[in-house]
């Protein structure tokens, strides 16, 4: 019985990834790789998985065409000075220190 409460309670825990809003500050892409990561300033980062130590949020995959719609987003809310809000993915899959990016919503 006890077991099955356990898995119960681990079932329904909610997994937490990062989240933040702000504008874009920087935005890295890295020679060797393709890597491409950036910050944001304005707001803090919440919510992060243990593993996202460093402040900055990382494009899992460049070469799909969800991290070039990513990228694109990411260089036009620069660009335009606009607001966005960006939702981790729990993991860090590509680097171990930075949440991958679920989604990305521009802001007015």
């Amino acid at each position: 019985m006890k077991v099955l409460f356990l898995l119960l309670v681990l079932a329904v825990s909610p997994a937490f990834a990062g989240k933040q809003t702000g504008k874009v500050d920087m935005v890295i892409v890295r020679a060797s790789d393709g890597l491409i990561y950036f910050t944001l300033s304005g707001g803090s980062k919440t919510d992060s998985p243990t593993c996202a130590t460093a402040g900055y949020w990382m494009i899992r995959d460049e070469n799909s065409n969800v991290g070039k719609q990513q990228y694109s987003m990411i260089l036009t809310a620069h660009a335009s000075g606009k607001t966005v809000t960006v939702s981790g993915a729990n993991t860090c899959s590509r680097w171990r220190d930075g949440e991958d990016v679920d989604y990305i919503q521009l802001r007015q």
